[in-house]
């Protein structure tokens, strides 16, 4: 089992913890070159490998693997007191019980560092350390299709819901697409890497 961080947005983790989200989508990076042979790959052969389940190719892994969510956070915050403690030892202070995420709705926390400065901010995602992580999850599937084979049951596994563009939730869908990659990416139809997934608990077994 191999463990990888991933990064979602404060939507998409809110939709995570609601139980709304058991997909994602990203976009495959060409040129794509095999692991082994080190020549390009399409995306019809990737395609081809993760239906006959080799996942020799795939950058996010297998069934069984599991993924660390990576989401914007602030962390660790503690009282002032303990901050002569923080310093000669932090390893008790990196955990995720010491961190509050911006996903939660609440507004940047505010403290003082260890000159006694104050900051009030959050951290990006992108430097989110595996003990920050308040979420793991377990890959159930990967697999690789064009962007707009979507279906509308998949939708309801990325989380949309009533959406206000739309009959479908694949209008949904479209419209988050486009609100992270730009207007141009849906009509590209670009080869998306699908990892389905389910929560697991620190005890390593899914949640509810």
């Amino acid at each position: 089992m191999t463990e990888r961080g991933m990064i979602f947005n404060s939507e998409m983790v809110r939709a995570i913890l609601d139980g709304r989200k058991t997909q994602t989508r990203r976009p495959i990076k060409f040129p794509f070159k095999d692991r082994n042979l080190g020549c390009e790959l399409s995306g019809n052969e990737l395609a081809g490998e993760l239906s006959a389940r080799n996942y020799l190719n795939s950058p996010f892994g297998k069934p069984g693997d599991r993924i660390w969510v990576r989401e914007t956070f602030q962390g660790p915050l503690f009282d002032f007191d303990q901050m002569d403690a923080y310093c000669k030892d932090s390893t008790p202070f990196e955990k995720a019980q010491f961190c509050v995420y911006k996903a939660d709705g609440k507004p940047a926390p505010e403290f003082f560092d260890a000159d006694d400065n104050l900051h009030c901010c959050w951290r990006p995602s992108i430097h989110m350390p595996r003990w920050a992580s308040r979420i793991t999850l377990e890959i159930t599937d990967v697999r690789v299709e064009r962007l707009n084979a979507i279906t509308e049951s998949d939708a309801e596994a990325e989380g949309i819901t009533y959406t206000g563009f739309g009959d479908l939730l694949v209008d949904g869908y479209r419209y988050l697409w486009k609100s992270i990659y730009g207007d141009d990416s849906w009509q590209v139809n670009p080869w998306v890497w699908v990892i389905e997934f389910k929560r697991i608990g620190g005890d390593g077994h899914a949640t509810d």
